[in-house]
């Protein structure tokens, strides 16, 4: 049965590519419809002192992905990053990582196959060079 849902979901994909379609499904669509420019704000607040502060904060673009994504600590900013898109398949294709004084600590690239799943993630330093390259491998239970 998941060998047959697999080989749907990769001709669906298939399909989908030769016709010049996009490979974003209609739940992800419905999802990002809500989340058009949106910037999401997360708080923390001390149980002792009642001091609140700035905890995550999450930006979408007009087409509703994540573009931003920052986390805080009570001194400021501890990580940022950044996201990249494939206009054809949506799928993410960069994130830029930096680091609590907003400068570059690693970069990912992202490959993916056929049916929308990971392929492969390369793993960069700041000045461009490898990594490292994680592949991803996907086993099905018969």
């Amino acid at each position: 049965m998941r060998r047959k849902l697999l080989m749907a979901t990769l001709l669906l994909a298939v399909a989908s590519m030769a016709f010049g379609q996009s490979m974003v499904s209609p739940e992800t669509l419905a999802k990002r419809e809500k989340r058009k420019n949106l910037t999401v704000k997360e708080w923390n607040t001390d149980a002792r002192s009642k001091t609140r502060w700035l905890d995550h904060l999450t930006v979408y673009d007009e087409q509703g992905r994540k573009i931003e994504e920052i986390e805080y600590a009570t001194y400021g900013q501890k990580e940022r990053v950044t996201f990249e898109y494939d206009d054809i398949t949506g799928k993410i294709v960069k994130e830029v990582v930096y680091d609590d004084h907003n400068k570059p600590v690693r970069i990912r690239k992202y490959e993916y196959n056929t049916n929308g799943t990971k392929k492969k993630q390369y793993n960069y330093y700041p000045n461009g060079k490898l990594a490292s390259v994680k592949v991803f491998e996907y086993l099905f239970d018969e």
